[in-house]
């Protein structure tokens, strides 16, 4: 009768043993279940504004439905791109994940010289959200329509001065795209954040910003500030009252969004796990009815492929608007 050649893994590694070699020659160490540690969430932006809330709201639920222990850190500067960067060089094992905002697609066009590529350097997780900014303005200006607001600045030139949450951010090119547009002129003040602008804007010391519903609304119920219009293509469904600023300035349509990207070599297998939690919470019943009436934001929730396709478009259509209107960050 022929001897089986086939022996078990504890013999193997009784016999490397005894050869003087390590167990792990033949007895290869299973891989380490993911998470095993805590994951943050970057925020490229200053702590205080809609970014942070939906971020938060996200990290909680993915931690109620995981276990997983989820924290939230803030990078902000340069129009987001500290905090792109720093995820972009950060160790790509999932650990680190950026939550951003528009602002991704927009800034390779002001900053020519990033220190890191955000095609190549990050990779796409779940667009998680769309939603559309809010023309706003001081109850001092007088003015109640966005025809109106754009009279009042074009026979004031220079005079109104409207904040941004950083200089080349997703409210200041916006904002400069839809002065160029109207052939207007208005003076940008840049600050950290939309929770750090707010307060000047309720105050009178600022006339306009773009801004989302979910930050300005209280203001807006008080009678502190005036909504003119929203800056996506339709208007918010539960908010119908107020108009798209594209029924009276025909092309503008400037939809924002929030999205989630890891370091760009982070193996596919971790991307898609982070994407299907993403994807979990943009469809839990809970949330979408919270983002909608709470936030005025529209969940997705999306495969790293889809958040892909979404995004590529939009580096060369930025790219092509600023370059044609000229815009600058020194605006």
């Amino acid at each position: 009768m022929q001897q089986s050649t086939h022996l078990s893994a504890r013999a193997l590694i009784a016999l490397a043993l005894a050869a003087g070699l390590p167990a792990t020659a033949l007895a290869q160490k299973a891989p380490e279940p993911f998470p095993a540690k805590p994951i943050t969430f970057i925020n490229p932006l200053a702590a205080g504004g809609p970014q942070e809330v939906e971020t938060r709201l996200y990290a909680q639920k993915m931690m109620e439905n995981t276990g997983w222990k989820i924290l939230v850190d803030f990078r902000a500067g340069a129009g987001g791109t500290l905090g792109q960067n720093y995820v972009a060089k950060a160790p790509p094992d999932g650990y680190t994940v950026l939550t951003t905002s528009s602002s991704y697609v927009i800034t390779p066009a002001l900053y020519p010289d990033l220190p890191f590529d955000p095609v190549k350097d990050l990779a796409p997780v779940s667009l998680i959200s769309t939603r559309g900014n809010m023309l706003v303005v001081s109850t001092a200006l007088p003015v109640k329509t966005v025809n109106e607001y754009i009279a009042y600045a074009r026979a004031n030139p220079g005079k109104i001065n409207f904040g941004t949450s950083g200089a080349g951010g997703a409210v200041h090119l916006p904002g400069a795209w839809l002065h160029n547009m109207t052939k207007t002129e208005v003076t940008f003040v840049h600050y950290k954040g939309t929770g750090q602008l707010l307060p000047d804007l309720v105050a009178g010391r600022l006339q306009a910003t773009l801004a989302f519903p979910l930050a300005t609304m209280p203001f807006i119920k008080a009678g502190k500030l005036r909504p003119l219009g929203v800056t996506s293509a339709d208007r918010i469904s539960t908010l119908p009252d107020i108009p798209a600023v594209r029924e009276q300035v025909p092309g503008f349509d400037f939809t924002s969004w929030l999205g989630a990207l890891a370091p760009g070599r982070t193996p596919p297998a971790i991307v898609n796990r982070l994407s299907a939690e993403f994807a979990k919470m943009a469809k839990d019943p809970e949330i979408t009815r919270k983002m909608l009436d709470e936030y005025y934001f529209v969940s997705v929730g999306s495969t790293p492929e889809e958040f892909r396709k979404f995004m590529a478009p939009q580096f060369d259509i930025w790219k092509k608007l600023i370059k044609d209107t000229g815009i600058k960050l020194e605006e």
